[in-house]
């Protein structure tokens, strides 16, 4: 696709977003996702665009149950979300467009072989009917396949999560850690048609909870959440850059980005310039206040400021401009660095 057309469609999903709700003040602030549509009262979470940027499959969930809607970007703005063809029987989640758009792969507690929910252990304990595979659609000309479910060289257990597609068909994923029961991010090659065993990234240790991982196709970079469950705290997203050498350090995206609740789900716009994420967190209210600022805070409540996800966005131009500056740079420290310290 021509980049010109990407630009539009984000341009678009910019236009798309209602209120123009916003937390922090500063130039690269988050703002809220087409409030009333896409974010609502639930909780809603993991966008994933076609190339385009015109369609869009996304999780709905109130904790209880979830599916997989999907909308359409029609005459300026969104359409009222409809359950995905492929979704709706089980409780189903956090679905990763191919970047090319050939195929769809999400996360699910549909059965392998009978009809029960499976269930999962994650977080030291059993969740009954709320395990998880990664299953898999194509995309048949105007519609989807039915789901098949991927190896067991990917779904090793009943906690695998949160899928994302590199360009050459590999997965990135989360699941639980065998040794700390801690969720750590994995990767599986896609090669001469099979997946091949899935490996950890090496990103993270036994101390830290890492999930969501958000790759580029190209898999120089990836966005994902953590953090260290012994100390507390909300998840904390996190950019990490990747090299002839491998995985660089984590940098986290700080305050400007990552609010006071929770910041997961993290995904990225068709161009990669874009970050999408969900949180808990709503604007605080400042006292006192007007009348019309009262008013105005109620319609939010009504609509989507009601403690649960929401799916927010907001520019990575900074990290990648930084990153592709020392990419540039010399081995050696000065001058150098104080031109990356300055971009940043």
């Amino acid at each position: 696709m021509q980049q010109s057309s990407v630009r539009l469609a984000i341009m678009f999903l910019s236009l798309g977003t209602a209120g123009q709700a916003a937390f922090a003040q500063g130039t690269n602030a988050a703002k809220l996702f087409a409030a009333g549509v896409i974010s609502g009262p639930a909780d809603d979470f993991s966008p994933a665009f076609s190339p385009d940027g015109n369609s869009l499959f996304f999780t709905r969930s109130n904790g209880s149950g979830s599916v997989i809607l999907t909308s359409k970007f029609q005459g300026g703005r969104w359409t009222t979300p409809e359950i995905a063809p492929f979704s709706g029987t089980w409780s189903d989640i956090e679905p990763a467009m191919a970047p090319d758009g050939s195929f769809l792969v999400f996360a699910s507690n549909r059965p392998v072989t009978d009809g029960k929910a499976i269930d999962g252990f994650f977080n030291g304990k059993t969740f009954l009917g709320r395990g998880g595979n990664l299953w898999r659609v194509n995309r048949t000309g105007n519609g989807w396949s039915s789901p098949e479910r991927l190896p067991d060289t990917v779904n090793q257990s009943t906690a695998t999560f949160s899928p994302s597609i590199s360009a050459d068909g590999s997965i990135y994923f989360m699941r639980t850690d065998e040794h700390s029961g801690k969720f750590h991010l994995y990767r599986s090659q896609y090669s001469s048609g099979t997946y091949l065993a899935a490996a950890p990234l090496g990103i993270g240790d036994d101390t830290t909870d890492d999930v969501d991982p958000a790759v580029a196709p190209d898999q120089s970079f990836l966005v994902y959440s953590s953090n260290q469950p012994s100390k507390g705290g909300p998840k904390q997203l996190r950019i990490v850059f990747r090299d002839k050498d491998g995985w660089g350090s984590p940098i986290d995206l700080g305050d400007e980005v990552n609010e006071e609740g929770s910041n997961i789900e993290a995904r990225l716009s068709p161009d990669q310039r874009t970050l999408y994420f969900s949180t808990n967190t709503v604007p605080p209210v400042v006292y006192p206040r007007s009348i019309e600022r009262a008013k105005q805070d109620l319609a939010d409540m009504n609509v989507w400021a009601t403690g649960r996800h929401n799916i927010w966005y907001v520019s990575l131009t900074r990290w990648l401009k930084v990153d592709s500056m020392r990419k540039r740079l010399p081995a050696t420290r000065s001058p150098g660095q104080s031109q990356v310290e300055d971009a940043q």
